[in-house]
């Protein structure tokens, strides 16, 4: 049967990464544990399962092993007639309860998840209370401590518009363009939970966790106001914040 009959299909995805290696296995990094699946692997299982034929999912972007995502989008190509309804409710159905394909729809044939995006929107989620949360330990960093969100916020101004943040690149990952757009940063208390959310036309791998680390310390005093601003402007990775833990963030919304 000829490509040009192919449907591009395209899914929106909520999922809890705290069981998963991350969207895709990193073969190259001995950090990721290829004994938990990945996110990609388990919906092309269950597509090869309910379509009969071999099925590639392409991503808006790939999170890593323990975070989570509200609104991932990802396309793919098929042969099948099958209605969106059926294909919808029969992944849902072979799928886990930590994973659920909340949107199903026909796209241009040129539809890239990845290349076609405009900018996608995390959130980072912090619990600041004396007291750790049953419920939200796998969502969550736990902050016991005092922190300034008013500093928080006019630090986090630094940011906005394009910059160089390879301060805030993974030191494993070297990309070929660090210099991204930052549209919007949004840092938000509302009784225990702080949440910051940051929009942009692209991210560095581990990009808006090692800015929220870095965040973090000034939140808390340890570093002093105008600090964010320097860090970013000596694109040297060794003085921005740790990188913080996985489980905090997670893949808002992919906009087009």
């Amino acid at each position: 049967m000829p490509d040009k009959v192919k449907r591009n299909i395209c899914l929106t995805i909520e999922y809890d990464g705290t069981n998963y290696c991350g969207w895709q296995v990193q073969n190259h990094s001995k950090s990721v544990s290829t004994s938990s699946p990945s996110i990609q692997a388990t919906i092309e299982s269950a597509l090869r399962k309910i379509l009969q034929e071999k099925i590639k999912l392409i991503a808006s972007g790939r999170t890593d092993a323990g975070v989570h995502a509200l609104g991932q989008v990802a396309n793919f190509h098929t042969r099948s007639k099958l209605p969106l309804e059926r294909i919808q409710k029969a992944l849902n159905s072979l799928l886990s309860r930590d994973i659920s394909i909340i949107k199903i729809e026909v796209v241009a044939d040129d539809f890239h998840s990845r290349f076609s995006a405009k900018s996608k929107l995390y959130r980072y989620t912090i619990l600041a209370r004396p007291h750790h949360s049953a419920f939200l330990k796998n969502q969550v960093y736990f902050m016991p401590f005092p922190i300034d969100v008013l500093l928080m916020q006019k630090e986090a101004r630094a940011l906005l518009g394009r910059h160089n943040f390879k301060a805030f690149q993974a030191t494993q990952k070297k990309e070929r363009n660090p210099f991204k757009t930052i549209k919007r940063v949004k840092i938000v208390k509302s009784a225990d939970l702080l949440t910051i959310d940051i929009e942009a036309d692209g991210f560095l791998y581990n990009m808006v966790r090692n800015i929220v680390g870095t965040l973090v310390e000034i939140g808390r005093g340890r570093r002093a106001p105008g600090s964010l601003k320097k860090i970013l402007l000596s694109k040297d990775r060794k003085l921005a914040g740790p990188n913080a833990p996985a489980r905090g963030l997670a893949l808002l919304k992919v906009k087009y």
